[in-house]
């Protein structure tokens, strides 16, 4: 019964330490780019853990700390959020287009 216990708690280190890995490869490669401030995430969820009811607010709270632009993952999917006018007004002017492109998605 002891040795099945063994091997359970070795699996799960083993598991958990290869999704920590992949995660950290994950984003490695795509830390290349130039990103803005984001607070710490958690692998798998993210940063969804930070969004509390009412959403406005607790966006509004990550602005205050991190700046006007910050970058969120929910998941593994990367979000920008704007929360000044002056670069709202950029970004929907200037870099229109870059902006208008949705997502590629695995399953589009």
């Amino acid at each position: 019964m002891e040795e099945q216990g063994l091997i359970f708690c070795s699996a799960l280190i083993i598991f958990f330490s290869s999704l920590f890995l992949i995660s950290k490869l994950h984003f490695k490669s795509k830390s290349s780019h130039l990103k803005p401030p984001s607070p710490p995430s958690i692998p798998i969820i993210g940063h969804l853990y930070l969004l509390k009811k009412p959403l406005h607010r607790s966006l509004s709270a990550l602005s205050h700390r991190y700046g006007p632009i910050l970058s969120l993952l929910f998941g593994f999917r990367s979000v920008l959020v704007i929360s000044s006018l002056a670069l709202v007004e950029e970004c929907f002017t200037k870099n229109d287009i870059v902006f208008s492109n949705r997502p590629h998605l695995l399953a589009g």
